[in-house]
């Protein structure tokens, strides 16, 4: 590692403004709050699949109804998480 100061990486991008009161509000399936918080479903990956050859331990982080707990089914979709939950 250098300590020699580094060269700015290159242009800054502008920032694009977005107008949230035209996007979609998720909601809760089950009991149709909107608030959602931070929460991990635990995977266990095996010595075979792993790159490292040692059984490991992933946290994938979801997110989940704050008042009964559910993960909505839109935020599963393709993440191979759809049974586990």
């Amino acid at each position: 590692m250098t300590t020699k100061p580094m060269k700015p990486l290159g242009k800054k991008q502008q920032q694009q403004t977005v107008d949230l009161s035209k996007a979609d509000t998720l909601q809760c399936d089950d009991c149709g709050n909107y608030l959602f918080i931070d929460s991990y479903i635990i995977k266990r990956i095996s010595a075979i699949l792993s790159p490292t050859g040692q059984e490991g331990l992933v946290p994938v982080q979801v997110y989940s109804c704050g008042n009964c707990g559910k993960v909505p089914k839109k935020l599963l979709d393709g993440s191979g998480l759809e049974e586990s939950v």
